[in-house]
């Protein structure tokens, strides 16, 4: 199964440092969330583990990608970023236009991952004729059709009120158990990284760096049972009391400049 290397990146916007001396390893069908106070480069990160952005310092290093994989990594963006003039099934099928499969397989792949993400209803629909959470359900489907190794997801749900929030971290905790993908999952929800994460990294403010790697006290599969409620909260709360000083003091930075 394919791994993420992240190997001692450091990134600046001209005289702005923003990461310093990052490294880490995504591992095999693991969810792996960066968490941190605001303005600290999740964003920054994940745009150069995924190719978007090339690092001041370091390297990004992905291996052993599946060969059923029609792409290594693909990314869930906050903001949908669907076309507005296609189609649900025409948003998805465009990850797919320029891969090897040919058109027969293209709809076989897109209608595949509309039944799985509860949008088969939906394929002839228009972006502008869905909710918030559907369009953002699009863009999870149009991630999955090309069955990335490794999937980046950019606050995927913070655009979306609390009610479809939840409903679509369900949706989320079902179709990740399907997939033997890996996920690089930026947030800064920290109830998100407590229900989905196997792996949680405290980034320091900016420039930002790591400050502590912790692991779930339980695993994904057991989250669901009431008896690890506690232990689930109080994770959730150790990973606050390590941003709360960084983000008070971000936030002085911020009133201060």
């Amino acid at each position: 199964m394919a791994r993420l290397v992240v190997d001692n990146v450091s990134h600046r916007f001209g005289d702005l440092d923003v990461l310093a001396d990052v490294s880490f390893e995504l591992g095999a069908n693991e969810i792996l969330a960066i968490v941190g106070p605001s303005g600290c480069g999740k964003s920054t990160l994940l745009s150069i583990a995924g190719g978007l952005l090339a690092s001041t310092q370091g390297a990004v290093r992905i291996g052993d990608a599946p060969a059923t994989s029609l792409n290594p990594l693909t990314f869930v963006f906050q903001d949908f970023a669907l076309l507005p003039w296609r189609t649900v099934a025409g948003n998805i099928a465009l990850a797919l236009e320029h891969t090897r499969l040919g058109q027969r397989e293209i709809e076989a792949a897109v209608a595949d991952v509309l039944a799985r993400t509860g949008l088969a209803d939906f394929a002839s629909a228009l972006p502008k004729q869905l909710s918030g959470g559907m369009r953002q359900r699009v863009g999870l489907a149009r991630a999955l059709a090309v069955r990335p190794a490794i999937l980046l997801m950019d606050e995927p749900l913070s655009a979306l009120d609390s009610q479809t929030r939840d409903l679509l971290m369900e949706d989320l905790e079902r179709l990740l158990e399907q997939g033997n993908m890996s996920v690089l999952y930026v947030t800064h929800n920290l109830d998100e990284a407590a229900r989905l994460a196997d792996r949680a990294i405290v980034f320091s403010r900016r420039p930002g760096r790591i400050r502590a790697i912790s692991s779930a006290p339980v695993a994904r599969e057991k989250r669901a049972d009431p008896a690890h409620a506690e232990a689930i909260a109080r994770w959730r709360a150790e990973l606050w009391s390590m941003i709360r000083d960084e983000a008070q003091a971000a936030d002085r930075e911020t009133i201060d400049g």
